[in-house]
């Protein structure tokens, strides 16, 4: 047996080097192993990796599309090959003569499944090694140190559930998407992709949008009122009659019936008060947090689904917060939550913390959920200081902690006051001459009931509801569930109030909402369709392979028609119930209850059987694909000949407005170069085109109507400013400010084609020509106004020179983290590349970086792998 050193495998870099601070009391060094951060001290040595760096995947004889029909993969081999290959080569150096290894990747399926994967890469080079595993759920030094001290074995069982859920994946997408995309001829990098879970999610968003669509809007009339107490302010009131049934109702479906009771409001001088009833409720601090719940809630802070995990998943990793993929909801027996509490009291918690820890008993909340795996996502003894974290960071991490406050603080109360008044006069009367039945929605139903009542013996009736919150309870620790109050005074039954402000106001039904993104995974989770760590990665793939667009999703026509061909063809592709049964079936390995080969077998013939409903279907399948694609394409009619405009890529892959009667008909407009188009709903008055949005990350921007910019560009003369720098002298040619057809401006030289020479200008502002003249170039200063304040541009030529210094630093910046001012520092000490950032030694770098130290260099460097 080797006497090497002991090796510990993490999942990720960061959680290496935190782990490496904890066992080593922060004494490790860092060291690279192959540009890998390696972590030691003593006799020990920690390795993170990134995430599952190997892969399954089909041999290369199955790589040709074209040549491979997508049916033979179900049947084809799958193998592992390395997908990083430097952390690959840096683990087998280390294990070769490691004298014990432990894994310590996350727990659950995916951190176990990664966990075999190393454990496999070590057996390739050292057979006998002892392997432990190590399992934790906040990687803060009491867990750590606990679970070192209570080593066990891997668990190849949850491996398994792993390995399977692998490989079904990539059976099915890989056939399914390789057919449907060979069937529309859609190759290269819009192929159309759908997987054993996008499938049914994708069917959830377009069922949705069915309904949306195939909702009929019915029209409904409100009655309001405000009335007033003598000497106080007034208060909203509203209208409402009695059904056949007795109920109350707030709606009017008759317009004459609504315009007939808005004579008699209109009649009415005051109200009397009929009825005053007063009640307390409960009002019950939330459950703790599984995965579900805390995405619903950083949704409302704006935070898409993977967004808040990522940033929850950095916030674990520093040991700040519990793993955040769980699905449970009652915090373990384990837990003193006054023992934590009491680690917040000397931080800016600490006045919300000393009020709970008043408390006689702290008995926290419990959700419906409970499992043995995690925790319930709560915050860690360990606390960051503001400056620690980024904005967002603390944003969510102040919302883990409030949350976790919350569920140990005490329920509000709150009062209800109903009232309830009777508007007369003369308006019993005149609501007499309407027809009670025709007030309501569905008049022949009510013929079996009692007659409706459109007013009482006293008047109209009129209702007000106010809410008072007389204990804040949790709300005084958690702020993010509404705590507004609705005043309405204190009356006395037969007590007059003044009328005013009447209101009579025409409505629609409404379709139901488009699901949010956080909505949606609670859908997801409803029926079993993906899991806590795959779910939010499933709507981004959806988005990324253009099936939705916009927050809340919409689903594009392309995503219609692949669910539509699906439903016709072979509806196994988008059944929910297929794949919460293959969830269950990886559960089931899981428990040591199913085999990993007869899980994948028994896939493998539902895959079959989809097949065989797909044979004879390739070409109707594709037809349907083929006019959906078009249809998300089309702008509008082209103005020559008729038929559609519609979003082309060049071969070059750049993106341009064509015609589809193209050979026949030449007609294009240009679009900008950066980005990738989205026709929005927003159309052109003058040409009736789909205006364009061009997606490019931060620098999105909304290109407006093709036609119209090209029109401007057209009408708008150029502006001379000074000679051109490269022709100026021998041919005569000028610097002008042009706009472009695409929507783009620039200076640039008036001999064009002639002469190339151009810099860039801001597509938005006007442009102002100032006095002011650059002493180097001859060429006027220019102003750019857009906004509050203008911007001083200067002198194109030298902006333009900037501007290149500023991006000779972009590779760098393109590492999360690294921001200009960054750049400009590393710059300063010879770090002008990624690759020599890699190289760099973190601790030798950081003494050379004012403000920069080894942990940061060591994060970029694991970024940048």
């Amino acid at each position: 047996m080797s006497r090497g050193p002991e090796l510990i495998i993490t999942e990720k870099d960061n959680a290496a080097r935190r782990i490496a601070d904890v066992l080593s009391g922060e004494s490790a060094e860092s060291d690279r192993v192959n540009g890998v951060n390696v972590y030691k001290w003593g006799g020990k040595r920690c390795i993170g990796l990134s995430g599952h760096v190997v892969g399954v995947d089909f041999p290369a004889e199955y790589d040709d599309w074209r040549d491979v029909e997508p049916v033979e993969l179900i049947d084809a081999p799958v193998s592992k090959q390395p997908t990083q290959e430097g952390i690959v080569v840096a683990l087998r150096r280390l294990a070769r003569n490691a004298s014990r290894v432990v894994i310590a990747t996350d727990y659950d399926r995916e951190g176990e499944l990664i966990g075999k994967e190393a454990y496999e890469l070590v057996r390739e080079v050292n057979e006998d090694v002892p392997i432990d595993r190590v399992r934790f759920s906040s990687i803060t030094e009491n867990e750590v140190q606990n679970a070192f001290a209570n080593p066990d074995d891997l668990d190849f069982d949850l491996a398994a559930a792993g390995e399977a859920r692998q490989v079904i994946d990539l059976m099915w997408g890989a056939a399914l998407t390789r057919f449907l995309s060979l069937s529309a001829g859609q190759l290269g990098d819009d192929f159309i992709s759908v997987g054993r879970v996008q499938g049914p999610t994708l069917k959830l968003i377009v069922d949705r949008e069915r309904e949306i669509q195939a909702f009929d809007p019915e029209s409904y009339w409100e009655l309001s009122g405000a009335l007033t107490k003598s000497g106080g302010d007034p208060f909203e009131a509203s209208y409402f009659l009695l059904d056949a049934d007795g109920n109350e109702a707030d709606r009017v479906w008759d317009e004459t019936v609504a315009e007939t009771l808005s004579r008699a409001l209109d009649a009415a001088d005051g109200a009397t008060v009929d009825d005053v009833r007063r009640r307390t409720r409960t009002d019950d601090p939330p459950a703790p947090f599984n995965t579900t719940q805390f995405i619903r809630a950083a949704g409302s802070l704006g935070y898409g689904a993977q967004r808040a995990m990522s940033i929850a998943e950095d916030l674990y990793t520093a040991g700040y917060i519990t793993y955040p993929r769980t699905d449970n909801t009652v915090y373990p027996d384990d837990l003193d939550p006054r023992e934590l509490l009491e680690a917040f009291l000397d931080t800016g918690f600490g006045e919300d913390a000393e009020t709970l820890l008043d408390r006689e008993a702290i008995e926290p909340t419990e959700g419906d959920e409970e499992t043995t795996d995690h925790p319930p996502i709560h915050p860690t003894g360990e606390i960051p200081a503001a400056s620690d974290l980024s904005e967002d960071e603390w944003e969510v991490y102040e919302l883990v902690v409030r949350r976790f406050f919350a569920t140990c603080a005490p329920a509000a109360t709150w009062e209800h006051l109903r009232v309830v008044a009777l508007a007369n006069d003369e308006a019993t009367a005149i609501a007499a001459e309407a027809d009670p039945r025709a007030a309501l929605r569905d008049p022949e139903a009510a013929e079996s009931g009692q007659e409706p009542s459109l007013a009482a013996d006293g008047g109209l009736r009129l209702k007000a509801n106010g809410k008072r919150l007389l204990s804040a309870g949790y709300h005084d620790v958690y702020p993010y569930r509404s705590s507004s109050e609705t005043i309405v005074p204190d009356v006395e039954v037969g007590e007059e109030l003044a009328l005013t402000e009447r209101q009579l106001e025409g409505k629609e039904t409404q379709p139901p909402r488009r699901y949010g993104q956080s909505r949606l995974i609670e859908e997801m989770e409803s029926r079993g369709v993906g899991t806590k760590a795959t779910r939010h990665n499933t709507i981004e793939k959806l988005y990324d392979r253009g099936y939705i667009e916009n927050d809340p999703p919409r689903p594009t026509k392309l995503a219609e028609a692949v669910v539509e061909a699906a439903e016709e063809f072979a509806d196994r592709i988008v059944s929910e119930e297929m794949t919460a049964q293959l969830e269950a079936d990886m559960q089931a390995i899981a428990a040591g209850e199913a085999d990993y080969e007869d899980v994948t077998a028994e896939s493998r013939e539902v895959l079959s059987a989809v097949f065989e409903a797909l044979a004879d279907s390739r070409e109707e399948v594709g037809d349907h694909l083929r006019t959906s694609l078009k249809a998300d394409k089309r702008l509008g009619p082209c103005p020559e000949c008729g038929s559609d405009l519609l979003v082309r890529k060049s071969r070059y892959g750049s993106y341009f407005v064509g015609c589809d009667g193209y050979p026949d008909c030449e007609y294009t407009l240009p679009l900008p170069s950066t980005g990738k188009p989205l026709i929005l709903d927003d159309v052109c008055e003058n040409h009736d085109l789909h205006h364009v949005k061009m997606l490019a990350g931060r620098k999105t921007f909304v290109h407006g109507c093709p036609q119209c910019q090209a029109d401007e560009a057209d009408a708008t003369e150029d502006t001379v400013i000074g000679d051109c720098p490269e022709c100026g002298e021998t041919e005569g040619g000028d610097l002008a400010i042009k706009q472009l057809r695409t929507g783009s401006r620039l200076v640039g030289c008036t001999r064009y084609p002639d002469c190339e020479y151009s810099l860039p200008l801001p597509r938005r502002g006007e442009i102002e020509i100032t006095d002011e003249t650059c002493e180097e170039h001859d060429l006027p200063h220019l102003r750019v106004h857009s906004g509050d304040e203008p911007w001083e541009l200067g002198c194109p030529i030298c902006n333009y020179r900037e501007f290149q210094a500023r991006e000779n630093g972009s590779e760098l910046e393109a590492i999360d983290g690294i921001g200009e001012k960054t750049a400009e520092k590393l710059a300063d000490a010879g770090v002008e590349g990624v690759s020599a950032l890699t190289e760099a030694d973190p601790d030798d770098l950081a003494e050379r970086v004012d403000g920069v130290g080894a942990d940061r260099v060591r994060d970029w460097q694991a970024k940048a792998q």
